[in-house]
């Protein structure tokens, strides 16, 4: 009698892609949520106070981001640490790896809450008007404060993350975009009781909405039955400046690739405003468009590092093998799902943005289209590091990052926009060819250590 073959009927691979799934839709939700916090801080202050605040803030949240992307990468290996002890059964060192990352946040949180701070404080450095400078500094100062509750909360996420719980920070995370509005529209018109602090006011929100998740993860894990076992009085009592110097030997390196990507779009967007501004307004549409897309690839990067963690710890290869092939296939099936819309839809998708301006809109519905290739290279190589994270694999990615990025991708975009002038869309070319460089290498690496 023949029977059907396996490479047909794979369960295996079909549960990992559904498992994969279900970790990383709650993660995509999370990430879309403090996406739209910015989103909501944008339309506040937009609406409210005009253009002159709304570039202040703008200004000031990108560099904030910019230079606080290192600590944020950094506390992301937590979860794969976590992880890899839970394939091991290892509760123990769960508990270590907890308290080492609660006490590196707290670290990360001074020392770069202390640099935006500072670039606060030298706010003429970036080259802006009087009046951006002028709301912009204490904008800035406020949001250097808010850093310490927002790394607390990526930290304390992780044992829940690392564990296969990341309902627990979706639901926190919506429930803190509903704050930041909130005191969105208190704060900067000072409604009741509260004080009318403009633009300030919304930062101001930020910090409040961050000290919210903050609080609101903390006394989730410490009062949840089942994190119980985490939390022996003899767990608590073991050293953990070991388990710190692993946070910061691996988180590093990560924080590194994550500032080369952050990085990278911020040059490409000067390199961009020197074509013009109509090329500017183009490549804003496209951008926050693939931003959008962007954030499955990341719930998918996230799910992948817990979930090869978990087999790493188990010292299962084929569990390995198989949870990163399903992350790979399932990238492909969304980022080709949405990569078709783009392409598509191109046109359609730009009207939502603009109407009345036909040369805008003819290069932006240009560069959408490309979009569809660019996110497809862009989900393959952050959901490569991803994988590699869950080996703690973090030092050969950060260098094909960093070659990827800066040695592939700008000098291509420079040379096919300006010397051999493709405007543009020889821009976006060159960061389609490193984000493709970066797929590549950072898979292949994968599956060769996989084997």
């Amino acid at each position: 009698m023949q029977t059907e073959s396996p490479l047909l009927r794979p369960p295996s691979l079909r549960t990992d892609l559904i498992d994969t799934l279900r970790l990383s839709i709650p993660i995509i939700i999370a990430q879309l949520s403090n996406m739209l916090m910015s989103v909501t801080d944008n339309l506040f202050i937009g609406r409210l106070l005009g253009p002159v605040p709304l570039g202040a803030a703008g200004l000031s949240a990108s560099l904030s981001l910019l230079l606080s992307s290192i600590g944020i990468g950094a506390l992301s290996v937590v979860s794969a640490l976590v992880s890899q002890a839970h394939g091991r059964a290892d509760a123990a060192d769960i508990n270590r790896q907890y308290r080492a990352g609660l006490r590196v946040a707290l670290l990360l949180g001074i020392v770069f809450g202390g640099v935006v701070a500072i670039a606060a404080l030298g706010i003429e450095w970036f080259g802006q008007t009087t009046a951006v400078n002028a709301l912009a500094r204490p904008f800035m100062l406020i949001m250097s404060a808010s850093n310490l509750p927002l790394f607390v909360f990526i930290a304390a996420r992780q044992l829940s993350d690392g564990l296969s719980y990341p309902r627990i920070a979706m639901v926190i995370t919506v429930a803190a975009l509903v704050v930041n509005a909130l005191f969105n529209y208190l704060l900067i018109l000072g409604i009741g009781p509260f004080p009318t602090m403009g633009v300030q006011g919304s930062a101001m929100a930020t910090l409040l909405s961050r000290v919210f998740m903050a609080v609101a993860m903390l006394l989730y894990i410490h009062r949840s039955r089942q994190f119980r076992p985490y939390f022996e009085l003899a767990f608590n009592q073991q050293p953990i400046l070991a388990s710190m110097r692993q946070i910061i030997r691996l988180g590093l390196p990560s924080g590194l690739t994550f500032f080369f990507k952050i990085a990278l779009f911020s040059v490409a967007i000067i390199l961009v405003g020197w074509l013009g501004t109509n090329q500017l307004a183009a490549h804003q549409i496209a951008i926050n468009l693939v931003s959008s897309t962007y954030m499955m690839s990341m719930g998918i990067s996230s799910a992948v590092a817990i979930r090869v963690g978990n087999a790493y710890g188990r010292g299962d290869r084929d569990g390995i093998r198989q949870a990163g092939l399903a992350a790979f296939i399932l990238t492909g099936l969304l980022m080709g799902t949405t990569a078709l819309i783009f392409m598509l839809f191109n046109e359609t998708l730009v009207s939502i943005y603009l109407t009345d301006a036909p040369d805008v809109t003819r290069m932006a519905a240009m560069l959408v289209f490309m979009a569809g290739f660019f996110q497809l290279a862009d989900g393959f190589q952050v959901v490569g590091v991803g994988m590699l994270r869950g080996l703690s694999d973090v030092n050969v990615p950060t260098v094909i990052t960093l070659f990827s990025y800066w040695l592939v991708a700008l000098p291509t975009s420079y040379v096919l926009g300006f010397t051999l002038g493709y405007d543009v869309l020889g821009v976006w070319v060159g960061l389609l060819v490193g984000l493709s460089v970066a797929a590549m290498l950072l898979t292949s690496r994968f599956f060769r250590l996989a084997d």
